[in-house]
């Protein structure tokens, strides 16, 4: 009778621990985000208007940490009607056979200055491992970080267009 009474007890507060987990580290991205990207040229540089993920994040507890992103590359704006077309186009992003950037994270670390994440990034059919910087702050989180965009056959390489593309994300979030 004793271990019953102590096996439903344990399953009790295993369930009851497992709501308070998940009810403390389930974020939405808010409407006011940021995704710019700019090159040591000037070219390119803009923004991405279109962004949706799957967020998991508890400061004290990283193991249980996981991020799942999807930018809408036909939401590239330049500013320039005509870059926007190019970059969509076959010759660069093929966004009608890859209509998206995705990154889905595998690890966590706390770093001197914030935090790290390593996972897939995707781009124009590529999956390649990175490790992103962030900082989780007032509900936002933010990066800055590069990435060569012949990794991921985005493009051509020449002298006018920076094969080094400089991101900056900011996702101001609320729990779920």
């Amino acid at each position: 009778m004793k271990s019953i009474k102590n096996i439903i007890l344990s399953g009790s507060i295993l369930l009851l621990s497992a709501f308070a987990i998940n009810s403390s580290i389930n974020w939405t991205i808010s409407e006011n985000y940021e995704i710019k990207f700019s090159s040591s040229t000037g070219d390119p540089e803009g923004i991405f208007k279109t962004i949706t993920g799957d967020i998991q994040f508890d400061e004290n507890d990283l193991a249980s940490a996981n991020i799942h992103l999807k930018i809408e590359v036909s939401s590239i704006n330049t500013g320039n009607g005509m870059k926007n077309n190019h970059a969509v186009s076959k010759k660069w992003f093929d966004a009608e056979n890859y209509p998206n950037i995705e990154f889905q994270s595998s690890k966590f670390s706390k770093t001197e200055t914030g935090y790290s994440v390593t996972g897939s990034m995707k781009m124009h059919g590529v999956d390649k491992e990175m490790t992103l910087p962030f900082t989780f702050s007032n509900n936002v989180f933010s990066s800055i970080f590069s990435v060569n965009r012949i990794d991921f056959n985005i493009g051509e390489s020449m002298k006018k267009v920076s094969d080094d593309i400089k991101l900056e994300v900011s996702l101001p979030v609320t729990k779920k």
